[in-house]
């Protein structure tokens, strides 16, 4: 796990090591150390807005006992430590009672720091997807990366990246209820092929009165679009007990048998192809 592993930072370590080539900078960097609580503080340019407060002290359980499983990655600051990536595992170990936490030490100027915070909370952390598309924004605005260095950076496909910063043109009101949970960010995104502002109001209004799945906005929108349009309705899937008692009246009369049952799946009906009257008769005979 690395020599670092368990070591309390001195108080001499702390204030003379601040940059890679400083003497002693290499019992750092690469490895684990304990660093009290009370020398770290959060990252200002943290993208992540909101902790859950019963998931946090679900992680704080966990934390007492289990401990710390993944160390959290600071910046060495003077003979402070700002927040890389971890500020969940830092506030649960403090609502566990801990007074030291695993971590790794990064040296590190303020731009790495706000990319390598940004960058690491996109693939670590559970930020919703406003969050997700301020911070590709800040990415892309504050650090001046192309959305093609940003893609290899996180991991994503340009127009993944793309289609979450459209989701920062849709009105606040969309925005927060993305945020809280109310609808989807694949709501967001059926609202935002909409050009026209009082049509993705219609479609928003819509999904939150009637409760509509991701697939029913997306067919609302195009009716929005196309008013003309007319929207195929999918075939019901038939309940397996239906298909069973298909295939066994198929088997038994010899013939295609079709049942069909209304969307309910409470009535339907039961369809007997016949090729001549020979078939015909023979099915009868069976119901006789």
């Amino acid at each position: 796990m690395g020599r670092g592993l368990g070591a309390i930072l001195s108080a001499e370590s702390k204030a003379a090591i601040n940059s890679a080539t400083d003497e002693g900078a290499d019992k750092f960097v690469g490895n684990i150390v304990e660093v009290s609580l009370v020398d770290i503080y959060p990252n200002a340019t943290q993208p992540r807005t909101y902790f859950d407060e019963k998931a946090l002290n679900d992680l704080a359980q966990s934390i007492k006992n289990l401990g710390v499983i993944q160390p959290i990655t600071l910046r060495k600051d003077g003979d402070k430590f700002e927040i890389i990536s971890g500020e969940r595992r830092f506030r649960a170990s403090k609502l566990a009672g801990l007074e030291t936490v695993p971590a790794y030490i990064r040296l590190v100027n303020d731009q790495e720091l706000l990319e390598m915070a940004l960058v690491e909370n996109i693939q670590r952390e559970d930020l919703d997807a406003i969050e997700i598309a301020l911070t590709y924004q800040r990415l892309l605005e504050e650090i001046g990366l192309t959305q093609e260095n940003l893609s290899q950076r996180v991991g994503k496909e340009r127009s993944t990246i793309t289609n979450s910063i459209r989701l920062l043109r849709l009105d606040p009101d969309v925005q927060n209820a993305i945020r809280s949970g109310e609808i989807s960010a694949g709501h967001g995104r059926a609202i935002i092929s909409l050009d026209d502002a009082e049509k993705q109001s219609i479609l928003f209004d819509r999904i939150v009165k009637n409760n509509l799945s991701v697939r029913q906005a997306e067919q609302e929108s195009a009716l929005l679009k196309d008013p003309k349009k007319t929207i195929v309705k999918s075939k019901a899937v038939l309940p397996n007990q239906y298909k069973k008692a298909e295939k066994n009246l198929a088997d038994l009369l010899e013939i295609k048998v079709e049942i069909k049952t209304a969307a309910n799946g409470k009535k339907g009906k039961i369809v007997l192809d016949f090729k001549n009257e020979e078939e015909l008769q023979k099915i009868l005979s069976h119901i006789n």
